[in-house]
């Protein structure tokens, strides 16, 4: 399948539309069920539906981003990112609604103890950025794994990377993020 939609991504690049046809009617339910699969870390009566985060995410992506990725993954990693930016925008856009709050999402997707069953989808951001800055490959693993629902396999191959070093990045990221956002929920907002 990965083959597959290898070659649909480059006949679609040299303009060939039956061959974007077979890949939209192919990735739309892997993207529909990372999108249900990210909404199960979601309050129950969240606003925003995996349909409609999905179609929005297609319709960013078909603009020029999906033709720009090379295989599978590639596009599974820019798809993780635009889902990641539609998620914090309307986490934001909510946020400025409410005095109180945002989006909230389970960290059990992280597979560390955290501090409460529940974080802020923007606070999540603000950390994963600072994490960014601090090392720009943990936070890559990390926005593959949990936003784009890409194996340690698959996000190795889209970093070029081996599977041995994202499962450490990974395990590091996880255990740097929950600290980081402990850090920021008590006010002390350092990047060590």
């Amino acid at each position: 399948m990965s083959a597959d939609i290898t070659q649909w991504l480059s006949a679609w690049r040299d303009g060939d539309a039956d061959a974007g046809n077979r890949l939209v009617g192919v990735l739309y339910p892997q993207l529909r069920g990372l999108a249900a699969q990210l909404f199960r870390n979601e309050r129950r009566n969240h606003t925003l539906q995996p349909t409609a985060l999905v179609n929005e995410a297609w319709l960013r992506l078909a603009g020029t981003q999906a033709l720009a990725a090379a295989d599978r993954s590639h596009l599974f990693a820019l798809a993780a990112r635009v889902m990641r930016e539609i998620l914090i925008d309307h986490a934001r856009a909510r946020a400025r609604l409410k005095r109180d709050g945002g989006e909230r999402v389970t960290l059990s997707g992280i597979d560390v103890e955290a501090p409460s069953d529940e974080t802020d989808l923007v606070d999540l951001d603000a950390a994963l950025e600072r994490l960014e800055r601090i090392d720009p490959a943990k936070a890559r693993v990390v926005e593959l794994r949990y936003f784009g629902g890409l194996s340690i396999e698959e996000t190795a191959d889209a970093m070029a990377s081996s599977p041995a070093t994202v499962k450490r990045h990974w395990q590091a990221a996880r255990i740097w993020l929950i600290d980081a956002m402990a850090r920021q929920d008590s006010g002390e907002l350092r990047d060590s």
